[in-house]
Formats: structure tokens, C-alpha cells, sequence
């Protein structure tokens, strides 16, 4: 018998920032990927529930320029929208700074699949979060958030609203402040979605940070360009007055859309925290529905107002897709799209086809531990309780030659279990990584094969709610256990007050130095529940 609920989230690990547009039948979805390439996954469904990727939006390593930014800055919320046979993506690239540099650009594509545009800027944009809106009359606007000149108080932001030409995706007309955080005391302000029902043209924002006082508001206004009215009953959602060990916690910055059976459903970002308030996978995309009271205003459409772990199902026709690989085993000629660098190769460090069947990384001098676009392929982690594992080849030939499995939070928190050579040995080591001192946890010599000139391993990580418990083995069936219960709470975006989520991939290095050498990996799986 089939259920008629669905659990949330549907994007589980760091999928943030959802935006999402129907065509017909058809639902489209892209998140926020800071610095990992390919950049702005999109996503699509038929009954909003089960949901299949299909692309990036930024795809091109020589697309745009990631201008080598620390991890959380890079490509920011962006916004989805579809008009007469053309999609359109606006996202804000925040660089020098997360309140310093924010360049906001258009691609657009007749496919949500691909291939996308080059962006073009729009001059004088600042602010985050920006979005689309298509007018009835034909007309395009953009909405963006900006910080206020006056700061009355901390977070005093706003939203302000510009017309844009079609052609030239360029400023025309005044620009109009529709919504200043002082009338409502708003602090930090982002995030506004333009949606026009009724006669009315309604306005959506985040507002109270990021963090725990996350919360989605509302506002409306009969004119695009007038004085919006706040909703009375704002926040709409939110749960900033629950436990921060809530199952789900830090709700807000939200999108919304209708079906084609009238119903209407809001997703939106929030987390699910464990000890001590972490939360390793990142900001997740969640679903809630939504109806319009008989006032005109949105109300959550469940029994509590909240995010819930089951909620009930659109009323859709059930479309499942198949499920994300757990095993890739580097066969094609191109990487899964599960899999991200960190900015985009410009100097291509890897390759599946120098060695059929294997991806191949090449030992570079760049290191984890700086801002740089290291030999790292990675995927997001999606579950609390999980299981990766690889199989490596790979032979050190000095100390500083490395390669292995690399468990990211960002530049300056992260785990590396790699091979290395010490006295002429190779030796299994695994390395901490915590405010960018990387410390020595544990090393053994290994057993190595003298017939052979390279040497076969496996490395595989187990998380859970305590940690993660690194093994090691000859026989992929005899793991032996290496180091266990690392504290979990170093991946945690809490720890960094950064807006990425933990990534696990492979790794390799020759730490500063010049180096022919390489490490082949034969597959790698990821297992979650």
C-alpha cells in the first residue's frame, strides 16, 4: 500500500537557497553551490517530491570567473524563472568579502538541462539574492537586497526593485525601494521573490540572518513599484522559537509555486542539527504547503505551521526517478553529476580516460589547507549515518607525495586519510585539520607487495551522530579498523560560520613541491541512511 506522506528534506546535504518555477507539468529547481564546481545544480520533477538532476547552470570552467574565493563566498542564491521558451537564472557572485564585492548576472537557457549562457552583469546591481520577475505587460524587473546607507541597527537591510531591459538585461528607470527593513525592524533582509495573485502583487523575503532567528516574511503591494504592506501575521514560517536540537531547525529563505491542480507549496532551506547545535550536512531543501487565507495572506497548510519531518503529498501523479548512483566506477568519460571540485579546473588535475575504468588525479603542489583549487573530486554528504569508501593506487615516492580520501568542511577544517612514503615505507596516515593548523593524528607503516611496482588499498569512513571512524585495508572485504569517533563537530558549519556543508572525496598532493606523480582510483561508494 503506498504511503501518502513524503519526508523531508527532499534534497538532503548542501542543497540551499531552493528556488523553484513550473512549466506545465513540469517543476525545475537549482540551489546555491558557493565554490564547487560545476556551480548551481538544476533539478526536476514531476510530482515535486522525487526529483532527478539534470545539469548545472554554470558548467564551463571557462564560464565564470571563481576568482579563487574562500568556500562560502562564490555563487549565492540564486533565482529560477521561465518566460515565453527561455529559462532564466540570476545569482549573485559575492567575492573579497561576504559583504564586499557582489556581481549579479543572468544565463539563460531553452533547456533547464543545458547548455547555459555566458552571464551578463547587470551594471549598478548590487546586493544578494537577486530575482526575476515577468510582469503581465511584458516587462522584466529585478529585485535585489541592499544594506542601508542609514544602519539604524544591525542587519538594517532592504529590497529594491529596478526595471530591466529585455535585451540587454540592463538597469532602465528608477530604481524603488519597496520594502526598508526599519518599517518592520527587520534585520537582514534578503532573499525577495516578486509573485502577482488576485490583483496583488506579493512580495517574499528571508529575514533574521542565517542562523537560528532564519525566518520567511511576507508583503503586498496593488502596484510592483508601491508602498508594500507586511503581513500581519509575519514571520509565515519559522523556527526561531523552537529548541536549536529541534529535528529540523534554521528555516527560511523560501520560493513558492502553484500546480497544475491549484495546490501551492513553499520550499525552503533549513538544517537538521545534532550535539551541540552542529549540523555537517549543511543547509538542506525542504517542502511545506501553502494556502491563501480567506485575508489574502499565505499560511503554512499543516496542522502545526512548521517544517515537518513526514508531510503529506502533492497532489500529483507519482513520478520516481532512479536514485543517485552509490557507486561510481569511473567508466564514462565524463564525471557523475553528483561529483564537484572546488572552483573550476582551469589546469586539468584529473582524467577518466588516461586509465580506462579509473579516475585518475595528478599530485599538484596546491594544498587543502589554502584558497586554491586543489586535486580534490568530492560529493556532498547527505546522510548522518553514512559509509564511503575507495579503492586507491598509488605509490609515494617522497614524504611529501600524498593521496587518499579527504573529508571537507572548508580550507581550514577538514580530515585527510592518505598514503604517504617515510623512510622509504609507505605509511597510512590520517591528518586533522582546525583553523588551519593541520596536526598528525595517527600513521602506520604499510604491508606492501614487492612484485608489484604499485600499490592497491582500500580507505573507507563511516559517519555517525558520535563522528567519523576511518578503516583501511589489502581486501576490500577485511577492513581494519584505523582511527575511531573523530569529533564530528569539526565539519560542522557552526564551527566556521560558514554556509557550505561537509564534502567527502578523493585527494592527492605533492605539497609545494613538483611532481610527475598521480593516484588512481578504481571506484568510490556512498552508502546513507
Amino acid at each position: 500500500m503506498l504511503k501518502h506522506t513524503f519526508k523531508n528534506p527532499l534534497l538532503p546535504g548542501f542543497y540551499p537557497d531552493p528556488s523553484i518555477c513550473r512549466v506545465g507539468e513540469d517543476y525545475y529547481m537549482v540551489t546555491s553551490s558557493f565554490v564547487y564546481y560545476p556551480g548551481l545544480p538544476i533539478f526536476h520533477s514531476k510530482d515535486l517530491v522525487h526529483w532527478e538532476q539534470i545539469g548545472h547552470g554554470i558548467h564551463r570552467p571557462d564560464q565564470l570567473d571563481y576568482k579563487n574565493c574562500e568556500t562560502s563566498l562564490g555563487l549565492w542564491a540564486p533565482s529560477i524563472r521561465y518566460h515565453e521558451g527561455t529559462f532564466y537564472i540570476i545569482n549573485t557572485f559575492v567575492s573579497e568579502g561576504r559583504e564586499a564585492r557582489r556581481d549579479n548576472y543572468i544565463i539563460t537557457a531553452t533547456n533547464p538541462a543545458g547548455p547555459w549562457s555566458d552571464p551578463v552583469f547587470v551594471e549598478g546591481a548590487d546586493g544578494i539574492d537577486s530575482s526575476l520577475f515577468f510582469d503581465d505587460d511584458g516587462s522584466l524587473w529585478y529585485a535585489g537586497n541592499f544594506i542601508s546607507e542609514e544602519k539604524l541597527y544591525e542587519g538594517h537591510h532592504g529590497i529594491y526593485l529596478n526595471e530591466l531591459d529585455p535585451m540587454t538585461f540592463q538597469f532602465k528607470g528608477p530604481r524603488y525601494i519597496i520594502w526598508d527593513g526599519k518599517k518592520s525592524y527587520s534585520r537582514w533582509i534578503e532573499a525577495p521573490h516578486i509573485y502577482k495573485k488576485d490583483g496583488w502583487y506579493y512580495l517574499m523575503v528571508a529575514e533574521g540572518g542565517t542562523f537560528i532567528n532564519h525566518s520567511v516574511q511576507m508583503a503586498r503591494c496593488r502596484t510592483i513599484n508601491g508602498d508594500y504592506e507586511v503581513c500581519p501575521r509575519n514571520p509565515i514560517i519559522s523556527h526561531r522559537h523552537m529548541p536549536v536540537l529541534n529535528p529540523i531547525s534554521v528555516t527560511g529563505h523560501a520560493d513558492i509555486t502553484d500546480t497544475q491542480n491549484g495546490e501551492w507549496w513553499m520550499v525552503l532551506l533549513a538544517v537538521r542539527p545534532y550535539e551541540g547545535g552542529h549540523y555537517n550536512l549543511g543547509r538542506e531543501t525542504f517542502m511545506v504547503p501553502m494556502v491563501w487565507a480567506e485575508d489574502g495572506w499565505p499560511m503554512i497548510d499543516n496542522e502545526t505551521g512548521l517544517v515537518n519531518e513526514e508531510e503529506r503529498l502533492p497532489n500529483l501523479p507519482r513520478c520516481v526517478y532512479p536514485p543517485m548512483p552509490e557507486t561510481d566506477n569511473f567508466e564514462s568519460s565524463t564525471l557523475q553529476m553528483q561529483w564537484n571540485t572546488i572552483h573550476p579546473p582551469l589546469d586539468m588535475f584529473y582524467s577518466l580516460t588516461q586509465r580506462s575504468g579509473y579516475l585518475r588525479l595528478k599530485l599538484r603542489p596546491e594544498v587543502m589547507e589554502e584558497i586554491c583549487t586543489p586535486s580534490f573530486v568530492g560529493r556532498r554528504q547527505r546522510h548522518k549515518e553514512f559509509l564511503a569508501k575507495t579503492a586507491m593506487e598509488f605509490t609515494p615516492s617522497t614524504p611529501l607525495e600524498e593521496a587518499g580520501i579527504a573529508l571537507v568542511q572548508d580550507d581550514r577544517f577538514y580530515y585527510l586519510m592518505t598514503v604517504s612514503e617515510k623512510e622509504g615505507k609507505p605509511v597510512l596516515q590520517l591528518w586533522k585539520t582546525e583553523k588551519g593548523v593541520r596536526t598528525l593524528v595517527k600513521e602506520t607503516v604499510l604491508d606492501t607487495c614487492e612484485e608489484s611496482k604499485t600499490s592497491r588499498i582500500y580507505l573507507s569512513v563511516q559517519g555517525h551522530t558520535e563522528g567519523y571512524t576511518f578503516y583501511y585495508g589489502y581486501d576490500e572485504q577485511e577492513m581494519i579498523p584505523f582511527v575511531s569517533n573523530m569529533d564530528g563537530s569539526l565539519l560542522s558549519s557552526v564551527v566556521n560560520e560558514g554556509f557550505t556543508g561537509a564534502y567527502i572525496g578523493m585527494y592527492a598532493s605533492s605539497n609545494h613541491t613538483a611532481s610527475e606523480n598521480h593516484a588512481d582510483f578504481d571506484w568510490f561508494s556512498y552508502q546513507g541512511e
